[in-house]
């Protein structure tokens, strides 16, 4: 009966969102009075989820699994929920399970919510809260089915530490050959330091950079920073940089600690991508800019001024506090 909790991995190591969707998965735990069982599909070091709170590990070691397929992955969470007799299943929001929870959801015949951004509001009814409308409102929906699945927004709950014991127990799911309709031939990656996926700050860049051969400032701004590399759709469409950097409703949605937006105007469709982000940073020329009404923070300036004065007191800040 305990609290199941699916940990995305990439090539043998566990996503940051993983530690935060175990963290969530204790707290839900602790409501419901019982323990956390996390899957790991060739994943990584298992002590590290018990960190977080999962009390049992499954461990799935599969070579078939080694990239990522909707099917045959919910396929292991289904069985591994089946198997443990759980009530709640944790997923995060990321692109992948989005992809993959309907279908553990019909598996399971269970209601799924997506982007949950606190603890339920309550075990009994099952209510939780989530936002709707692009990160524009919240709603509190109850889940009436048996088995209950619940999409974590990435940030919103943080990582939390309560060690548990992380015992590990080997898992070998029955996988049939339609689990693998659907093949992978190749994963385009973006070169990144960071990516916008697992980014805890972001700097992203506009047409008000006027071309590619000015984003030396970005960059520099996001390795000072630790920061991941993004733009607006206007610079992706005009080729000055790749589309995994794109930014907004039509591109990647953003969740970070800290956005800074750099010559972006702030168009509604790039502002729905970027919601979610707790502290937002506009430097634009233009004082009316939308951006700004939407900012924590506002610089008025020309970013050819602004950004390397920026970029000069962050370094010199970084020294100092090193």
């Amino acid at each position: 009966m305990s609290v199941l909790v699916y940990t995305e991995s990439e090539e043998g190591s566990f996503k940051k969102i993983a530690f935060e969707a175990v963290s969530y998965a204790k707290g839900v735990a602790d409501m419901l009075g019982t323990s956390v069982t996390a899957v790991s599909i060739n994943g990584g070091d298992a002590s590290q989820l018990g960190t977080y709170g999962a009390d049992k590990v499954l461990e799935v070691s599969n070579d078939k699994l080694n990239k990522f397929n909707a099917e045959a992955y919910a396929d292991v969470i289904a069985q591994a929920a089946k198997a443990e007799e759980t009530k709640v299943v944790v997923l995060t929001s990321s692109a992948n399970s989005k992809f993959m929870a309907p279908l553990v959801a019909v598996n399971l015949e269970a209601g799924y919510v997506a982007n949950v951004t606190e603890l339920p509001v309550s075990a009994s009814p099952f209510k939780v809260t989530h936002s709707v409308f692009t990160n524009k409102a919240f709603a509190t929906t109850e889940i009436t089915t048996d088995v209950k699945i619940i999409g974590l927004a990435k940030n919103a709950y943080g990582l939390k530490e309560n060690s548990a014991a992380g015992a590990t127990e080997s898992f070998t799911p029955e996988l049939a050959a339609d689990d693998f309709s659907v093949e992978v031939v190749s994963v385009d990656k973006a070169t990144d330091k960071v990516t916008i996926a697992d980014a805890e700050i972001v700097v992203s860049g506009g047409r008000g950079l006027k071309g590619p051969e000015n984003w030396g400032m970005i960059e520099e701004m996001a390795d000072i920073l630790g920061a991941a590399t993004a733009c607006s759709k206007p610079v992706s469409d005009m080729g000055w940089r790749p589309h995994s950097e794109h930014v907004g409703q039509t591109g990647k949605p953003v969740a970070s600690n800290l956005y800074i937006a750099i010559g972006i105007s702030g168009a509604i469709q790039h502002l729905a991508g970027i919601n979610s982000s707790k502290v937002k940073v506009v430097i634009n020329n233009d004082a009316e800019a939308p951006f700004f009404k939407a900012a924590d923070y506002g610089i008025v300036g020309d970013a050819f001024e602004v950004v390397p004065q920026l970029n000069e007191k962050l370094k010199a800040f970084k020294a100092a506090n090193a």
